[in-house]
């Protein structure tokens, strides 16, 4: 894969369980030659939980990408007119994020974004990771996986013993699924056993 020339935007909304393992998803993207633009949720820019600091994250963002964090809406704005990104993947996606992005709700520097990509009818890549994605969720999942300009990294249940309506992407596999969309494809299969 080769992301010499694109911008990715890569958005963290607070699953904060799945941050250890995206952070070499980004680090990818900038290896291949990516101008990555972190944007960040407010979760992610203020709690601290037992996997991690809000600080120590802050910082692994911004010396991956070498830049600063997009983290309020007014700073994610302006990504709609300069038709800044070429690719915008939000990984992980809460189901918090996925609720809203699925009924329209811009209250979020990342769904600022998410916005902004879709007007420019360019990519937006999900990356979820939700406790109720099999739940009430699974009504927006099924919205978005029908909806224009957005993919999906593929996805299954995490723990279908102990939490049977949770899933979660394949972090692993967050390039490759921005490098389909890219060129106007979802990477199959979407539906994968994530557990094993």
């Amino acid at each position: 894969m080769n992301y010499q020339g694109k911008t990715v935007g890569y958005a963290l909304t607070g699953s904060h369980c799945t941050f250890a393992e995206v952070m070499p998803q980004i680090q990818r993207f900038v290896d291949a030659g990516a101008r990555v633009i972190p944007i960040a949720s407010q979760t992610v820019m203020t709690t601290d939980t037992r996997f991690g600091t809000s600080e120590n994250w802050q910082k692994q963002l911004k010396e991956i990408t070498g830049n600063d964090i997009i983290s309020t809406i007014v700073e994610a704005e302006p990504l709609g007119p300069s038709k800044l990104l070429d690719v915008m993947v939000i990984a992980p996606c809460t189901g918090n994020t996925t609720s809203k992005l699925a009924n329209a709700m811009t209250d979020s520097p990342v769904l600022m974004a998410a916005k902004a990509q879709m007007r420019n009818q360019r990519p937006l890549v999900l990356a979820i990771s939700t406790n109720d994605g099999l739940g009430l969720n699974a009504a927006n999942i099924a919205k978005l996986l029908v909806a224009k300009y957005i993919y999906f990294v593929p996805f299954g249940q995490d723990n279908p013993a102990q939490k049977p309506n949770s899933l979660v992407a394949r972090m692993e596999l967050v390039p490759e699924a921005c490098f389909a969309a890219l060129e106007g494809r979802q990477i199959q299969p979407v539906l994968i056993e994530r557990f094993q």
